[in-house]
């Protein structure tokens, strides 16, 4: 980049969309709510730089390279329900490499009980809510009679909580499950199972608002919503190589590798935006980074409470990679009790590798072993996936390593609820956007995505731009 200042979206061989009439914008970080945001304000006609400080888009959610393996930094999976990520593939082209489940169908395996026995699945019927449950609820193994009753007595009262209650984000989950009948085995066995991987806290951790809010909409609202996706190629080529190339395809300029170092208003209603070796200019700035980057970003009198960003916990997230000179496991993924693991994902195609098999961990609230040793890991999870996987038993292993994210997401705690921003600030032309904002969501691509049409949506009317029509689809299919 060059010494000097320029206007936002002002790089040779690039034009801006047609009416652009000078209307320029800032994006700060290139995640998921970045691309997002970026793509919405350009398909308004705004100009529209993006900055990310890493050398890749797609925030959190990216792949890198290990040997000839391509590897997602973790597991994601979208269901149904996330009509804004679904908005966000169709939008970068991207649908077709990142299916759903036609019907949801999770294999639970419990490690304790004897071999033959262990297999349960939670899938749903062709059926209207709550009967689309009621077969499998009513034959899952991994629950006494007495349990699988209870926890449809408990879901009716959940579908009974008004999510916009303010008074739900000041409990935790695990109090609400315990008053209404649940087993300390109903909450390993069911709640959790979903909850964590979801929320990324297990139930006593977790605001009752965001966890009704996951089960109500996922489970409860309609029979397809908790439909399971989950990309069939690695992340980065979603998240980086389509992104990237819907952001040039729309006119916006994008930086990669490009730190801001401070966002500030000129006093005439435009922003300047400093990174190293140049200041660029724009009537609207959209901070799109996490809390902690944001607050230091914040200038004097952009929030009322700007200390309140950094009350917002985090919660780490670990993935285990094993490599198997042999195919051990026949199903694309399971989910495991009675055992560390958590869920098991088969990435073998996805990665590129074309003998043996590569299975994928993701291990969220992971506390306790997010800063453990490679060799006590090694230790600890071979093993359990000899005890879940009979195939796993006397294949070799070729590789083992893991990825680590220890600040993964917000945590979903009681009361963070209050913490959360929303897509203005005080400050005019200034606009927040990131899976941590108020969306409503816990922290998932859904979050991140909403979160930046949230903000889009904001600077359009400030600018006085008609939102595009085709960006709000996904808010009449929810």
């Amino acid at each position: 980049m060059s010494d000097g200042s320029r206007p936002a979206g002002a790089h040779a061989g690039t034009p801006g969309p047609a009416g652009a009439a000078g209307r320029r914008a800032v994006v700060v970080g290139g995640g998921l709510a970045g691309v997002t945001a970026a793509l919405a304000l350009a398909d308004a006609g705004v100009h529209v730089t993006l900055l990310e400080g890493r050398p890749r888009l797609g925030g959190l959610a990216f792949s890198f390279q290990r040997g000839e393996l391509t590897v997602d930094n973790g597991q994601h999976v979208y269901l149904r329900c996330c009509t804004a990520y679904r908005w966000f593939l169709d939008r970068i082209h991207g649908t077709a490499l990142a299916p759903l489940q036609n019907r949801l169908d999770v294999p639970v395996v419990d490690v304790a009980k004897p071999e033959g026995r262990r297999l349960g699945r939670l899938r749903r019927d062709p059926l209207p809510v709550p009967l689309h449950l009621g077969r499998s609820l009513a034959a899952y193994p991994h629950l006494s009679l007495a349990e699988r009753a209870a926890v449809g007595r408990a879901a009716l009262a959940l579908k009974g909580l008004d999510l916009a209650d303010p008074a739900l984000d000041t409990q935790d989950f695990g109090s609400w499950l315990a008053a209404h009948g649940q087993s300390a085995r109903a909450v390993e066995a069911l709640w959790d199972l979903v909850g964590v991987a979801t929320l990324n806290a297990v139930a006593g951790d977790a605001s009752l608002g965001l966890a009704a809010m996951v089960f109500k909409t996922g489970l409860l609202s309609d029979p397809g919503a908790a439909d399971i996706g989950w990309a069939r190629v690695p992340l980065g080529e979603l998240h980086d190589r389509l992104a990237r190339k819907a952001l040039d395809s729309a006119g916006v300029r994008t930086e990669v590798r490009t730190r801001v170092t401070s966002v500030s208003p000129n006093g005439n209603g435009s922003w300047s935006v400093q990174v190293p070796g140049e200041t660029i200019h724009a009537d609207t700035v959209v901070l799109a980074v996490p809390q902690r980057e944001t607050h230091d970003l914040l200038p004097p009198g952009a929030l009322d409470a700007p200390e309140r960003l950094l009350e917002i916990g985090t919660a780490p997230i670990l993935n285990v990679h094993v490599v198997y000179d042999r195919k051990v496991l026949a199903r694309p993924f399971f989910a495991a009790l009675g055992t560390p693991v958590q869920w098991v994902f088969d990435r073998t195609d996805a990665s590129g590798l074309r003998t043996g098999q590569y299975l994928a961990l993701s291990q969220s609230a992971a506390h306790e072993d997010i800063d453990a040793p490679v060799a006590t890991l090694r230790e600890r999870y071979l093993p359990e996936l000899e005890r879940l996987i009979p195939g796993t038993r006397g294949a070799g292993v070729r590789d083992f390593f893991v990825t680590r994210e220890r600040t993964a997401t917000f945590a979903p705690t009681p009361g963070v609820g209050r913490l959360r921003p929303g897509a203005r600030t005080k400050a005019p032309g200034l606009y927040l956007a990131g899976a941590w904002t108020a969306t409503g969501w816990p922290a998932t691509m859904e979050s991140a995505v909403r979160s930046g049409v949230s903000a889009a949506d904001a600077a359009l009317s400030a600018l006085g731009r008609p939102r595009p029509s085709h960006l709000f689809a996904f808010e009449e299919a929810a």
